[in-house]
């Protein structure tokens, strides 16, 4: 699987550039805006094609799933912990909906310790963050871990190889996409890599 998170700050012509990455086979689309309200994550909602919105998944205002039919929700690191004892109701209240659910994690010892079982979870930094400066990536090595585990940092279609021997079952993509001069053809080509290591690793 491949999963595509949202520029924190929107690009030019960005919902244009979404609507054909849809169209080249983009199936998990975070809808991650830290700096939108509510109002706001509803006006970019609106500007997307309906038929696309069943690959949306959300990690702030999760109450939009009331209006409208998206793939599901994202915990981020800190919602998760401050849920505390009402986690596992939290997030069976999703699924029994129908919605995925999924999680991010920042060291695999504690996504391994999780009990609440998440449809996958994001784990980084594997390789030097490409949206972040400073992020230095720490290799994970997950292979000992029975979850769907995605892998995060540093992904572009030099490094989807090293991820899947690392043990990871996806790959999440933000930099590598986003920030290159062509986000449509540097989304294909980690799509063509990602099918090429997942047909010989198999």
């Amino acid at each position: 699987m491949i999963v595509l998170i949202a520029p924190e700050k929107d690009i030019e012509n960005e919902v244009e550039i979404l609507h054909r990455l849809f169209d080249a086979g983009l199936q998990f689309y975070h809808f991650r805006k830290p700096y939108k309200n509510y109002e706001e994550h509803v006006r970019y909602l609106n500007l997307i094609d309906q038929k696309y919105h069943s690959r949306i998944v959300v990690h702030y205002f999760h109450e939009l799933l009331e209006d409208y039919k998206l793939k599901g929700i994202h915990l981020q690191e800190q919602p998760r912990i401050d849920l505390k004892e009402r986690l596992i109701s939290y997030v069976n209240s999703y699924k029994e909906k129908g919605c995925t659910v999924s999680s991010s994690f920042h060291e695999p010892e504690v996504l391994d310790a999780c009990e609440v079982k998440f449809d996958y979870n994001l784990l980084s930094p594997v390789f030097s963050s490409i949206s972040k400066k400073g992020y230095e990536g720490k290799g994970f090595d997950v292979r000992h871990i029975n979850k769907t585990v995605v892998g995060m940092g540093g992904v572009n279609s030099k490094t989807i190889g090293k991820i899947k021997l690392l043990g990871y079952k996806g790959v999440g993509v933000l930099g590598g996409v986003w920030n290159s001069e062509n986000p449509i053809e540097s989304f294909k080509a980690i799509q063509r890599q990602y099918e090429i290591e997942k047909s010989t690793k198999n």
